[in-house]
């Protein structure tokens, strides 16, 4: 069962679905939504609930899910736990022993443990983790605040906003914001496909949490297995983008927006040449080039 875990009533839908186990991601991927994880996992306890939290796009630098309630916590080590993007693997954390004697079983018996050298790899990211979100951070909200004063942006999702909705609970629970934006384009899908197809610092990829920056079109790419009618009720939009915001010089990363963006104004006023058919033969880079 899904349901929306930052709604006011969370704790009456808990009770009611009386679920074995809750599983939470915050922030969300990709609108960054934000949720309590004191308030549901004290509402899941009460239901008699094993409450895991993905807790993947904050990592351990700005996020203690554990001390916050929650059982068991989980990584995909490919992203800001290894940091380089050159990994892939996950890991579970559990707070009960009696759990962890239980996974660390069903990891041996099914042969799922992570090979020898993507462990080496990602212990040799965790000692520069700290030291990377700082810096992932700092120019993540240097870009999310460029965003957000730009009139070719709808809107802005980054819980370091103080116009986010989960900006306070973000505060409260979180030692960071994190590195993740997405934003609302205007122009739907011909307007991201200008857009991406003339950036020079933003990679068009699925993955996250690299050094190097990324940008993708969820309702093509992440979420794209999800039919038109889902992706609308859950606000995935043909103008939404998701950035994995890097540490290359923001004002580096802050520009190649802008000029982005500025390509897309320009595009705008033109008539008769589609974005999709010029950028899917001049930058293999583009959204363009996958359609």
């Amino acid at each position: 069962e899904l349901a929306d875990l930052t709604a006011p009533d969370v704790e009456a839908t808990i009770a009611r679905s009386r679920p074995a186990l809750l599983w939470v991601e915050t922030p969300s991927n990709p609108l960054l939504r934000i949720t309590d994880l004191r308030r549901v996992a004290e509402a899941a306890h009460r239901s008699g609930a094993v409450v895991v939290v993905d807790n993947t796009f904050l990592s351990p630098a700005l996020q203690r899910p554990l001390t916050l309630g929650a059982d068991v916590v989980v990584h995909s080590t490919t992203k800001y736990l290894n940091g380089h993007s050159d990994v892939v693997g996950g890991a579970v954390i559990a707070r009960d022993p009696a759990h962890l004697e239980v996974l660390a079983w069903w990891a041996n018996c099914l042969g799922i443990t992570g090979a020898p050298f993507d462990s080496f790899l990602t212990l040799r990211g965790v000692r520069t983790l700290f030291a990377r979100m700082r810096a992932h951070e700092e120019n993540a909200h240097a870009v999310a605040h460029a965003l957000s004063e730009h009139p070719g942006v709808l809107a802005v999702h980054y819980p370091g906003l103080a116009s986010h909705p989960g900006h306070r609970v973000a505060a409260g629970q979180q030692a960071g914001f994190g590195a993740m934006v997405s934003f609302e384009l205007r122009g739907g899908r011909a307007a991201v496909a200008e857009f991406t197809a003339s950036l020079g610092c933003f990679t068009l990829a699925e993955s996250l949490g690299g050094v190097e920056s990324l940008i993708a079109h969820p309702a093509t790419m992440t979420h794209a297995s999800m039919d038109a009618e889902a992706r609308a009720t859950a606000g995935i939009g043909e103008g939404l983008l998701r950035l994995s915001v890097g540490i290359e010089v923001s004002d580096d990363l802050v520009a190649d927006l802008g000029q982005a963006l500025e390509r897309v104004a320009s595009y705008e006023l033109k008539t008769g040449d589609t974005a999709s058919q010029r950028e899917k033969h001049r930058n293999p880079n583009s959204l363009a080039a996958l359609a």
